[in-house]
């Protein structure tokens, strides 16, 4: 079945990117949920790499910082925390309390700024995380386009200042349900891999990630390493309830990109496609 012809039996939009393999509807800007979070993860890498913030640096975390969902935060007792704590926190279980300590550390405008610098305009943080959301507020946490999130994906594969540190803090995401679901990887090998990637035997590929879910919202956005690279952005709206239908969806883009991504070595008598 064809990307199309995918997106057409979903029971809700479907948006993605796959630079070298196809896209849907990658320029329309849709709520990202916690897939935003890699705007503030950019931001905090670059300023480590540039010396403008401290990873060492402890944030004393604040009422206001609290917010159920996703992450440990909440129910864990210490106060007080790195900035490099905060980060991995917010990577590996988007944690919804460390990522409104670090919004309020490095700013809205910060970040705005950072994301333009990278050549998004209309992938962007709209707010912290609020629960529950009033029609004062912004509509939603964020929102992006899959094409700015692919190509997001691919600066952070090649930058070699910040992006490693945020390559390894996406290859601790805990997350794999989505796309990565159906990519045969070890989702406990959080060391960045070079392309291409060797001595893995069993899974062959390598990928870091980070996703984003929330009622009506599923997206995941990631970097794949194997015989090749290949970076993807997958987001999708749907009625509450159709969830599962649309991540579905996402695990069949999986396949795809593992299968532009494979070593030869994990398909015998097969080659990687060209």
């Amino acid at each position: 079945m064809s990307g199309d012809d995918l997106a057409a039996a979903l029971p809700g939009t479907l948006a993605y990117s796959v630079p070298g393999w196809g896209e849907h509807r990658a320029d329309e800007a849709l709520p990202l949920a916690s897939v935003g979070k890699l705007l503030l993860l950019a931001s905090v890498a670059q300023g480590f790499a540039a010396g403008t913030l401290d990873p060492d640096e402890r944030l004393a975390l604040l009422d206001q910082d609290y917010r159920a969902g996703s992450g440990l935060l909440l129910k864990l007792s210490p106060r007080e925390w790195t900035l490099l704590d905060l980060a991995r926190l917010t990577a590996s279980v988007s944690d919804n309390t460390a990522t409104n300590a670090l919004l309020r550390r490095v700013g809205l405008e910060r970040i705005a700024a950072d994301t333009a610098a990278l050549g998004l305009r209309h992938t962007r943080i709209l707010d912290r995380i609020r629960e529950p959301r009033l029609p004062e507020h912004p509509p939603t946490f964020a929102v992006g386009t899959a094409r700015e999130l692919a190509s997001l994906a691919e600066v952070v594969a090649d930058d070699r200042e910040w992006g490693p540190l945020l390559m390894e803090w996406m290859a601790g995401c805990l997350d794999r349900s989505m796309v990565a679901a159906a990519i045969p990887h070890d989702p406990e090998d959080a060391a960045v891999r070079d392309v291409p990637v060797r001595d893995v035997p069993v899974s062959g590929l390598w990928v870091a990630n980070k996703t984003g879910t929330d009622a009506g919202t599923r997206c995941d956005v990631g970097v794949v390493r194997g015989a090749r690279q290949v970076c993807y952005a997958v987001l999708t709206r749907c009625s509450p309830g159709d969830e599962f239908a649309m991540v579905q969806g996402m695990r069949a883009i999986g396949a795809a990109v593992a299968r532009l991504a494979a070593p030869a070595a994990t398909t015998p008598g097969r080659t990687a496609p060209p």
